[in-house]
């Protein structure tokens, strides 16, 4: 094993849980809410700032760090007088670069799949579920109206959607952007996770012939 997973998600379809099992049965690190924490110690930025930015944002910043074009200040640091969602944004970029230098993992969400889209090791997924399943899901999960769950489950996914299309020159949950995009309604998380797994392997395998 040596690939590193992405998985996008629509809210309430269940990709976290597939994403947390899918590390358990492979036996390699998680990271979701964690990637925050890190990125929280190592750029010195308040924690509280991070989760309340989570995915979310007020020209495409990644874009251009991708392609080095963003303006540094004379000592090579990134202006200080970028906005706070950039420096936020910028702080978890370095991160997920750095977990996926230590090796295979698992990191849900927050443009992972196009930070690392050049290291060769990475596996895109992006799962989405059918609307009865996600609010169900949520209903589940969250205290929250019952009448109210639909639009909660839009905004959400608008949030993430937007955020995603923001900091990057992709579309959010657009299947040519990923490896293999999965409907967890029709196939359940552990079939989910099956399923990756077999296609993982199957990958590997493909990519280690064609050397």
């Amino acid at each position: 094993m040596k690939s590193i997973i992405t998985i996008s998600r629509e809210f309430g379809s269940g990709g976290r849980e597939i994403g947390k099992k899918l590390s358990e049965r492979l036996n390699i690190p998680f990271y979701d809410k964690k990637l925050l924490e890190i990125a929280s110690k190592e750029s010195g930025i308040c924690e509280e700032l991070f989760y309340r930015n989570d995915e979310s944002q007020s020209n495409s910043l990644l874009y251009s760090l991708v392609m080095g074009t963003y303006p540094i200040s004379s000592d090579g640091k990134i202006r200080p007088d970028m906005p706070l969602n950039h420096k936020l944004f910028l702080a978890q970029f370095d991160t997920i670069k750095k977990i996926a230098e230590q090796g295979p993992c698992v990191i849900v969400g927050r443009c992972a799949d196009y930070i690392l889209r050049d290291n060769k090791n990475v596996i895109n997924f992006f799962i989405n579920a059918d609307m009865q399943n996600k609010k169900k899901r949520i209903l589940e999960r969250y205290d929250i109206e019952k009448d109210k769950v639909r639009d909660f489950i839009k905004k959400t996914d608008k949030n993430r959607a937007n955020y995603y299309n923001y900091y990057s020159d992709m579309k959010w949950g657009e299947a040519k952007n990923y490896d293999l995009c999965i409907n967890s309604s029709q196939i359940g998380i552990d079939g989910a996770v099956d399923l990756i797994v077999t296609y993982i392997a199957a990958r590997e395998k493909y990519l280690d012939e064609q050397k």
